[in-house]
């Protein structure tokens, strides 16, 4: 487990580096591969751990070197990221309870219940808040599913955070690539951004456990 953990890690703080052999070894086949990421990563509940921000923010900078197309690629991930939530929607909908018995491991009760809190605190916006908070990102869709939301009312949620993630994230590592610091201090910003990401479950844990003790 450690050397798994650590070579995540490896993988996620120097995406840029990954991405680049990825086009290099690859070519236009890149673009099926972020694609499949993507999609796995928000429509699978059990891979909530793939790289969803930083991602997104590492191929943005690869359009800007001129190696990736961005407008191909933005509408090609917010693709995936409504087929993803969608699949993952429909999969909590009609065999979740089954789902959540029979892998209590892969689909965890705690990870449940935090996004259940998000719904609580924010109803149905929490679909859109989820797209920016690694694993509630992954798990919110399923939770919905096996919550009966109304599939209408959650697609028009579901578009409107995909469209968000996707049109903010991008263009953020299109614009910020070429800027000096972001450019010698690449790993150090997708650290950061993946510190802003995981900052509100942080935040929502802590919470829950000083509830949890009062």
């Amino acid at each position: 487990m450690p050397d798994l953990l650590a070579q995540f890690l490896e993988i996620v703080l120097h995406l840029d580096v990954y991405l680049d052999v990825l086009v290099r070894d690859y070519g236009t086949w890149v673009y099926a591969i972020l694609f499949l990421i993507v999609f796995c990563e928000t429509g699978l509940v059990v891979l909530p751990f793939l790289p969803g921000d930083s991602l997104l923010f590492a191929a943005g900078a690869l359009c800007a070197s001129g190696r990736l197309d961005f407008g191909l690629l933005s509408v090609l991930l917010i693709v995936a990221a409504i087929l993803g939530n969608t699949v993952n929607y429909w999969v909590g909908r009609l065999v979740g309870h089954e789902l959540k018995l029979r892998f209590p491991r892969l689909i965890r009760q705690d990870h449940l219940d935090r996004t259940h809190a998000y719904f609580e605190r924010y109803g149905g916006m929490t679909i859109v808040i989820a797209r920016f908070v690694p694993i509630v990102r992954t798990v919110a869709p399923f939770a919905a599913g096996i919550g009966q939301m109304d599939h209408l009312r959650y697609q028009s949620y579901n578009v409107a955070g995909s469209l968000l993630w996707v049109l903010l994230l991008v263009p953020a590592g299109y614009f910020f690539a070429n800027v000096p610091f972001v450019k010698n201090n690449f790993s150090a910003v997708v650290l950061g951004i993946v510190f802003v990401s995981i900052l509100p479950g942080i935040i929502g844990v802590l919470r829950a456990r000083a509830a949890a003790k009062r």
